[in-house]
C-alpha cells in the first residue's frame, strides 16, 4: 500500500512500487508474473492516476509496467513539467530515456495522454515498438468551450459514481489554473497532423458511450496513422476504471501486433 505521509495522494490500497526517476514519480505493480516482459508504460488524462491503477495491475501479468504521474498532480510540488501537452510529452520522453534507454515499449496514453503519447511515438520513434491511444481528445467541434461542454454533459451521464474519489483529489492537488491550462493546452493540440507521423502500430480505443473521443474522429485519426486500427469497447471516457483486465487484453493486442509480445 502506498502512504500519504503528508505528501502523496493515496493511489490504492493494492500494494505498488512507487518510483522516482528524474523527477517523475511512478507507480509499478509488485512483482509478477509480467517481469521478464515486454515494458508498458501508462500516461494518465488529466494528470490523475487513479483511475489507471486497474490497467495498470491488468498489464502487469504479462509486462514490466509503469504509470507516470505526470505533470505531477500526485504529490506536491515541485513537479516534473508544466500542466500542457508538449511539457508531459517532453517529461514521458526524458523518462523513457533515463529508465527504459533502447529498449522499445508499448507507450499507452488516455484522454489528453493519449495527446502527449501520440507526440512521444511521432518524435522518438526509436523509443516506441506500439503506440495505444484511449479516448484521445479532442476533436476539433471541443477546442471551443461550447463543443467541450456539450461533450462534458453527454459523457457524464455515462460515467460510473465511483470514478469521482479515485479522480478528483489529482484535480484538486492540481489546482483549477493549471487544469485549466492543461485543457487549454490540448484544445491547441492537432492530433490529426500528429499521427501521419507515427510508424508504430497504433492501436485507437473508445468506449461505446465516450462523448469525447466519438467514433468518427477515432476513426479519423486510425486512418492517418500509416499502421492504425481503431477498436470499441464497452463504457464512456474513462472505460478503463473497474476493468483492468478487458484494457491490458487491448494494449497486449498492439504488443502482439508490434511483435513485442508472444502469442501465449
Amino acid at each position: 500500500m502506498i502512504t500519504a505521509r503528508g505528501t502523496d495522494v493515496p493511489d490504492s490500497r493494492q500494494p505498488h512500487r512507487v518510483r522516482r526517476d528524474g523527477g517523475v514519480r511512478s507507480l509499478e505493480p509488485s512483482p509478477g508474473a509480467g517481469e521478464d516482459g515486454p515494458v508498458v508504460v501508462l500516461v494518465p488524462g488529466l494528470g490523475a492516476l487513479g483511475y489507471l491503477l486497474d490497467a495498470l495491475a491488468g498489464c502487469g501479468g504479462w509486462a514490466r509496467s509503469f504509470l507516470l504521474d505526470v505533470p505531477g498532480f500526485g504529490h506536491h510540488r515541485p513537479r516534473p513539467c508544466a500542466a500542457e501537452v508538449p511539457a508531459v510529452a517532453e517529461a514521458v520522453a526524458r523518462w523513457l530515456d533515463l529508465v527504459v534507454g533502447d529498449t522499445p515499449v508499448v507507450l499507452v496514453g488516455h484522454s489528453t495522454g493519449a495527446q502527449a503519447a501520440l507526440h512521444v511515438a511521432a518524435d522518438h520513434p526509436d523509443r516506441v515498438g506500439a503506440l495505444v491511444l484511449m479516448g484521445p481528445t479532442f476533436p476539433p467541434e471541443q477546442r471551443r468551450l461550447p463543443g467541450l461542454l456539450r461533450g462534458c454533459a453527454r459523457n457524464s451521464r455515462r460515467e460510473p459514481p465511483g470514478l469521482l474519489p479515485v479522480t478528483v483529489p489529482y484535480y484538486v492537488r492540481g489546482g483549477p489554473r493549471d487544469l485549466a491550462r492543461f485543457v487549454r493546452s490540448a484544445q491547441r493540440d492537432r492530433p490529426e497532423q500528429v499521427i501521419t507521423g507515427v510508424r508504430c502500430p497504433t492501436l485507437l480505443v473508445r468506449g461505446e458511450h465516450d462523448a469525447f473521443s466519438p467514433r468518427g474522429w477515432v476513426e479519423r485519426l486510425a486512418a492517418a496513422a500509416p499502421d492504425g486500427w481503431s477498436e470499441t469497447t464497452s463504457g464512456a471516457h474513462t472505460f478503463p476504471y473497474q476493468h483492468g483486465g478487458a484494457t491490458s487484453a487491448l494494449i497486449a493486442r498492439a504488443a502482439r501486433r508490434a511483435g513485442l509480445l508472444g502469442d501465449g
